[in-house]
């Protein structure tokens, strides 16, 4: 009977706190907002009214002593009330029975609901940077700081860095909600990662390094590095790391010992004398051993007493050694020719200049020899000058005058060696103080000089310019090639024009031959190169075709004549 009425009590109790299904129960709160009584509906709407109402109205975030305004509309916060409703509703639902449990409870123990929040990720994201870097303050290290000839050690100092994640959520949260209370935002500190005491080793030996001079010694010989020398070359470190000699300082001091100690390498070279060749042997150099010095000169200064270091040499050896420049063969002439020196002192000053350039060029077995890729361009940084030079079939001044005749020496020296000759252009004019047909002309980068080593051994050029000539040999193992010449006689293909000038200085008809030109003209020249066993190398055949120069002529004026006057013819009379 007892549990009969037990059981009745409960339901009794169960229906009388049922209430309305159609209504949230009593005791729950939206984001704070109380929506007991309220239909779902009406939740909504109110729920979804007061966050428009909010939008615009910005939630102010502090950090720092700083504020920071942002409104929900900004960063895309959009609540999602339905869901909550639904969540509320669910909280004080069921059937009869158990929601009248549920909503007893609810009356003792009121519940909020939060709603869940949709906000456009990268706009949350990109705030929350601003605000960072207008928050943040990163650590500063402990740090040693010279002061003269004494380094001291800093104190750091902690930071502060804004937390980005607890943040980001909490920004999000808060715009979401109905509250404009500050928010105070999550920032951490942030302590130094070195301290004084991480310091004290590396500062004491700084000042070790420091306090004293240094004896650098070479053999009995030894110089005093000042204590101010060392502290220029002492590199603190930044962090903990180790201390180190260089910079600007060590390099210039180092760099001044070197030039002092050093002996140059000196390669193996030719020495000519007419028409022998001997080497002149190579010599190793010497220098100074920079990092083995400095580390010497570091480990002296950190000690107390014997503070000696010593300089480390190392040898340098030569880029050509004897026995390489032996083995090169060059022992004798191959070929040689000389020109003789024409012309005003500009043009003589470029011959002597472009010769020096090809003077000791070495042209390995199988290799080619350019004579544009050997003097490179000719330039005024370079010393060249103006000078008469041929230009599209004329005679003009220009920059580099008078190479020609280096590179026409250069081609009848490779000519009589019987080297093959890939490369070659004849002037645009004759010039007959050359061999006939055998001119050669250069235009850097396009019109060059070449012949082939084609050779075992190695071949060198060597100019040799005297009061009046210039010579060009080229040394290298003696061929003994025979060398038979066949040569067209000088051809007129067409004659010259005649170019008149006038000239007022002279004479009515007065005719004054300036330069008697040249006509249009051809030649050949055939060579055919025989080894020492008669066997026939080489027969090639070079064209030469040279433009006509007008006949320059200056001439008179036309003689004036006086024009013809009119005799006045008197009227007819009116008496005839």
């Amino acid at each position: 009977m007892a549990s009969c009425l037990l059981v009745a009590a409960a339901l009794a109790v169960g229906f009388a706190f049922a209430g309305s299904q159609s209504r949230l129960a009593a005791g729950i709160r939206i984001a704070g907002v109380p929506v007991g009584g309220l239909t779902p509906a009406q939740a909504l709407t109110r729920l979804e009214a007061r966050s428009r109402r909010l939008a615009n109205v910005p939630v102010a975030f502090v950090a720092g002593g700083r504020q920071f305004s942002i409104r929900p509309a900004e960063l895309g916060v959009q609540p999602d009330w339905r869901a909550a409703v639904d969540e509320a509703a669910a909280r004080g639902g069921g059937f009869a029975l158990l929601r009248g449990y549920r909503r007893l409870v609810l009356r003792f123990h009121p519940v909020s609901v939060e709603p869940a929040v949709n906000a456009y990720d990268a706009a949350v994201a990109y705030e929350v940077g601003r605000l960072a870097a207008k928050i943040d303050k990163s650590h500063v290290e402990a740090r040693l700081v010279r002061h003269g000839l004494r380094v001291v050690a800093v104190h750091g100092q902690t930071g502060s860095l804004l937390d980005r994640v607890a943040a980001t959520q909490l920004i999000v949260q808060s715009l979401a909600e109905f509250s404009r209370v500050p928010v105070e935002l999550p920032v951490r500190t942030d302590p130094p990662n070195i301290t004084v005491a991480d310091l004290a080793h590396t500062m004491l030996l700084a000042n070790r390094i420091m306090s004293a001079p240094v004896l650098l010694k070479r053999g009995s010989a030894g110089i005093a590095i000042s204590r101010g020398e060392l502290a220029r070359m002492l590199l603190i470190p930044q962090g903990l790391g180790d201390l180190l000699l260089g910079g600007d300082a060590a390099d210039a001091y180092f760099a001044k010992l070197d030039r002092d100690v050093a002996k140059p390498a000196r390669d193996a070279t030719f020495a000519v004398d007419g028409p022998k060749v001997t080497v002149v042997p190579a010599h190793d150099g010497v220098e100074i051993d920079v990092p083995a010095t400095a580390a010497s000169v570091l480990a002296a200064a950190e000690r107390r007493a014997d503070r000696v270091a010593y300089i480390s040499e190392a040898t340098v050896p030569p880029r050509r050694t004897t026995a390489e420049a032996r083995a090169m063969g060059i022992t004798g002439v191959v070929g040689s020719y000389e020109t003789f020196f024409g012309g005003i002192p500009n043009r003589i000053h470029n011959v002597e200049l472009v010769a020096h350039l090809i003077n000791g060029a070495m042209v390995a077995p199988g290799a080619t020899f350019s004579f544009n890729g050997t003097t490179g361009a000719r330039t005024a940084a370079k010393g060249f000058v103006d000078a008469p030079v041929i230009i599209n079939g004329e005679l003009k001044t220009a920059l580099g005058g008078g190479v020609c005749q280096v590179s026409t020496t250069t081609f009848n020296a490779a000519f009589v060696a019987g080297l093959p000759i890939t490369a070659r252009t004849n002037h645009a004019l004759y010039i007959s103080h050359y061999p006939l047909g055998r001119d050669a002309t250069v235009d850097y980068p396009d019109t060059d000089l070449k012949f082939v080593n084609d050779t075992p051994h190695w071949l060198l050029v060597r100019t040799f310019v005297t009061y009046s000539s210039l010579v060009v040999t080229i040394y290298g193992t003696p061929q003994h090639r025979r060398i038979v010449t066949e040569t067209a006689p000088l051809t007129v293909v067409k004659k010259q024009g005649v170019k008149k000038t006038i000239d007022k200085s002279l004479a009515p008809g007065q005719v004054v031959i300036d330069d008697p030109g040249e006509p249009e003209m051809t030649t050949w020249v055939r060579r055919r190169v025989y080894a020492p066993d008669g066997k026939l190398l080489y027969d090639n055949t070079w064209y030469s075709n040279y433009v006509a120069a007008p006949v320059l002529e200056s001439v008179g004026p036309k003689k004036k004549t006086k024009p013809a006057t009119k005799t006045a013819t008197p009227p007819p009379s009116k008496h005839q």
